[in-house]
């Protein structure tokens, strides 16, 4: 499959800053934020390669790929991916609600 484009939603965007955010005031640097951001971007980077490579998920479209101790929540269109959500997977899962609205 062709290398396709890499969109975020809003939500995924805020997702990742604030979890990166968190680190930087727990770590008092940034050095731990950069290592984690580039290891979440290295994985999306794999994803533009191979979309399927994620586990669908109990919603069929919307499938995920592990990174760590983070689930990167995406959907695939044409020559689209659309990264909804970043979650710690080691947040309560009952927190974890995509509202199919907002995408």
């Amino acid at each position: 499959m062709a290398r396709v484009k890499i969109e975020w939603s809003i939500e995924a965007k805020l997702d990742l800053f604030d979890i990166l955010e968190f680190y930087h005031s727990r770590n008092g640097n940034t050095l731990y934020s950069k290592k984690l951001s580039s290891k979440i971007n290295k994985s999306i980077t794999l994803l533009a390669k191979n979309p399927i490579l994620g586990k669908q998920t109990d919603d069929p479209p919307i499938r995920a790929l592990i990174t760590g101790d983070y689930q990167i929540l995406y959907e695939v269109f044409d020559n689209l991916i659309l990264i909804i959500m970043i979650w710690d997977c080691r947040r309560d899962p009952e927190d974890k609600i995509i509202d199919i609205r907002r995408r």
